[in-house]
């Protein structure tokens, strides 16, 4: 059960960089990745837990900065983020 709901939040995640664009040089703050969840899933540590395997598996970039954490999507990494959204993973 909890390794469902990461998955989907890590599929949340990536969908939403995927749709802003968010690749190599631009970045967006760790903190408004859980942005949009359900209030239920937001609050839960599986979202600090997902987003930590999503930097382990080197699918998110991060760029630390003098005022927070700073992450983008790998292009290297485009077709596994893509099968990943899509379910084929």
């Amino acid at each position: 059960m909890e390794e469902e709901i990461k998955k989907e939040i890590k599929r949340f995640i990536l969908r939403k960089m995927l749709r802003h664009k968010i690749w190599m040089h631009k970045h967006t703050s760790i903190h408004n990745l859980s942005k949009g969840l359900p209030d239920s899933l937001r609050s839960r540590k599986e979202v600090r837990k997902g987003i930590d395997e999503l930097l382990k598996d080197k699918i998110l970039l991060s760029k630390p900065t003098h005022y927070g954490l700073e992450v983008s999507l790998n292009i290297n990494k485009k077709k596994e983020i893509e099968n990943f959204i899509t379910g084929q993973s």
